[in-house]
């Protein structure tokens, strides 16, 4: 495979850093994860790459990021690696330091751009929904005030070996909690549920990552006349919950039809099939897809 590293195309054994890189060393670094519709477009790009901007900002890191000069370099990524449609990621590391916590902000960071194909579609997966399977493993608290993408991707790599153990059907997701007990998020999405017709996920101050999808569920959901409360919810919430549903920016909204808890024992979520809520969102959001990523190529 090919890799985009400092804006050109190399092949993969030729895309390295330097072990003095503090991304290696000591996960001072960002990502971003998204994919492309209708012939490699990527979709609310402006918005995944404002989030890495102002992480790497917080971070120390100098790294502004070149939306034209991505889109060229993905579109030139993707033809070299024979890709119509990819799963993204988009790396910044803070690049080469001394051995040591640095002096001084990083000026000269390294920017990588991978693509590949995307997981074969499932579109039964839409209806018949996944399980989510509550997890022992806590979800970490952010090392700073906001939780950032970051390299340092330790506590969800954790939490999916758990996950592997627990023998649950593949395709299955784990939820996290906080140390307090409160709902937090998936190991790799964010979770919604409506509760007496309210559309509800865990507040940003419980450490969850503030997911590009998410926000634009939300959004979704206010313009469809849906009441959201972004609050603190504990477990016993979430059993009772009408509808479930998680999201991520490659899966999009993908309901939640089957909870399983820490003894084992699994709870069907409504009728097992999607619910209305999850329907009208995913519906929106594809519209919503279609209307920034379409063939005439306009973005709004």
């Amino acid at each position: 495979m090919k890799i985009g590293m400092r804006g050109a195309v190399r092949p993969s054994e030729e895309a390295v850093i330097s072990v003095y890189d503090h991304g290696f060393l000591y996960g001072m670094g960002l990502f971003e994860t998204f994919r492309t519709y209708n012939g490699g477009r990527p979709y609310l790009l402006k918005r995944h790459l404002q989030r890495l901007e102002e992480g790497c900002r917080s971070l120390g890191i100098a790294y502004r990021p070149d939306e034209a000069a991505l889109r060229s370099l993905l579109a030139d990524l993707m033809r070299a690696n024979g890709l119509d449609e990819a799963y993204v990621r988009l790396t910044v590391t803070a690049g080469e330091g001394e051995l040591g916590l640095p002096p001084a902000d990083y000026s000269e960071p390294v920017e990588l751009l991978m693509a590949k194909p995307l997981p074969a579609a499932d579109p039964g997966l839409y209806e018949t929904g996944r399980q989510l399977a509550l997890l022992r493993t806590s979800r970490n608290t952010p090392e700073g005030e906001l939780r950032l993408k970051s390299l340092h991707y330790m506590n969800n790599i954790i939490a999916k070996r758990e996950l592997r153990g627990l023998g649950t059907a593949p395709g299955s997701e784990g939820l996290m909690l906080t140390k307090d007990g409160l709902l937090a998020e998936g190991i790799v999405s964010n979770l919604f549920f409506v509760a007496e017709g309210t559309v509800c996920t865990p507040s940003l101050v419980t450490g969850i990552l503030p997911g590009i999808t998410r926000a634009r569920i939300i959004e979704l959901a206010a313009d469809a006349g849906l009441r959201v409360e972004e609050g603190l919810f504990d477990w016993s919430r979430l059993i009772q919950a009408e509808e479930i549903w998680v999201t991520n920016s490659v899966q999009e909204l993908v309901p939640v039809t089957e909870l399983r808890g820490l003894e084992g024992t699994a709870l069907r979520i409504g009728d097992g099939s999607a619910g209305p809520v999850a329907r009208k969102l995913l519906a929106a959001y594809r519209a919503d897809i279609a209307s920034q990523t379409g063939k005439d190529g306009q973005q709004r």
